[in-house]
């Protein structure tokens, strides 16, 4: 029998319109994750976050070299009579997970060496489009102990949309800006999780195996979806998805079976507190601001033809043009193409890299570009 327990605020009813019906939402179903799934609207949720069982297979106890016991993955729920069992789970997961999905919406996927590349072939089976793998190094990993192999140090995840066409989200300058400016890699170093952060039981074991930390989940909401938006993760678990999204201003829907795991989870997520403040949690899109060419800067005699360009250490200085193009030396380009040629790189932003000198001060031309976003949105 499948069951609803109840989300992140206790007597709280809310729900989104969906093809096929209403989908509760900040809920936690209980029971068989395909069965649930069977039961949730169509076209429904934006993003997924799956970290089903790995099926990792132990042969038997695993001990350290001074004899004490390893605490490793030996729950029922982890194991398969065989890998054509595992694979028809997975098939019927993942089929029934990409019905409740939007059109546009993504699903991250984690899992070791011992099953993500049987996912992966599954998700290219059923009609999803990989968009990448991301490496999760851990910086504290298990030792091996028998040291009869590499020490496992990452785990893998795959990130597909539903579709090859869809329009997914990726907040592209929200990750580079949160990146000291650089583009965000595919491997990511983030340490197991541990501490305070690590749930336990009474008796001081953990509360849940495979618990991920709240980094990696950050990491993966804040990339691919948007404050409100609705993230499925039909293997609930601890309810680290649960916490995380109410954190970030995102709802949830989980599933789980394990009615101890469900219930740490909702106490978990009882006292996570969300960002209060919207403005924290819109992601940072040049990209979607109005594109303004240098050319209506001089056309607004923001700046004149002539005036000295310069960037912040006075190595390099242009001339501006009345066409909006700029001149070093004898060469003439834009204020992208002239930036790039001065520094000797591929490509450059020239308003963050050009400044123009104003009362004795120096001052990003961005400034200009910055005050005509304002007046179009005040005339729109």
């Amino acid at each position: 029998m499948l069951r609803m327990s109840p989300g992140s605020k206790k007597g709280e009813s809310r729900a989104a319109a969906s093809p096929g019906g209403i989908l509760p939402l900040d809920t936690i179903f209980e029971g068989d994750c395909i069965a649930a799934l069977a039961r949730l609207p169509a076209q429904s949720v934006d993003l997924v976050f799956a970290d089903p069982p790995y099926n990792l297979q132990l042969g038997g106890d695993l001990q350290r070299p001074d004899n004490s016991m390893v605490d490793a993955v030996d729950d029922d729920w982890d194991k398969f009579a065989s890998l054509r069992h595992y694979d028809d789970f997975t098939n019927a997961w993942l089929a029934a997970v990409k019905r409740v999905m939007k059109p546009d919406a993504t699903l991250w996927v984690i899992g070791s060496y011992h099953n993500i590349f049987r996912v992966g072939a599954s998700l290219q089976d059923l009609g999803f489009w990989i968009l990448n793998d991301i490496v999760w190094r851990k910086s504290n990993p298990m030792p091996n102990f028998r040291g009869k192999r590499f020490t496992n140090a990452h785990e893998t995840l795959i990130w597909a949309s539903r579709d090859q066409g869809s329009r997914y989200t990726f907040n592209y300058e929200a990750l580079k800006a949160g990146n000291e400016d650089v583009q965000m890699r595919s491997d990511w170093l983030i340490p197991l999780c541990t501490g305070a952060e690590r749930l336990k039981g009474d008796d001081g074991r953990k509360a849940h195996p495979t618990q991920k930390p709240e980094t990696l989940l950050a990491r993966i909401l804040l990339a691919a979806s948007r404050p409100g938006d609705v993230v499925l993760d039909p293997f609930f678990g601890s309810g680290t998805t649960g916490a995380v999204a109410k954190k970030l201003g995102r709802h949830f829907v989980g599933i789980e079976r394990d009615p101890d795991y469900i219930a740490y989870a909702r106490e978990r997520i009882a006292l996570a507190e969300p960002v209060d403040d919207a403005a924290m949690l819109a992601p940072a899109e040049k990209r979607s601001e109005p594109r303004i060419p240098f050319a209506t800067v001089i056309e607004r005699q923001l700046l004149q033809p002539g005036a000295i360009l310069t960037d912040t250490n006075g190595r390099h200085e242009a001339r501006v043009r009345v066409d909006g193009s700029i001149m070093l030396g004898d060469i003439v380009g834009s204020i992208h193409k002239i930036g790039a040629l001065a520094q000797g790189l591929p490509a450059c932003n020239g308003w963050t890299f050009w400044h123009y000198r104003e009362d004795g001060k120096l001052r990003l031309i961005d400034e200009f570009r910055t005050v005509l976003r304002k007046e179009l949105a005040a005339a729109g």
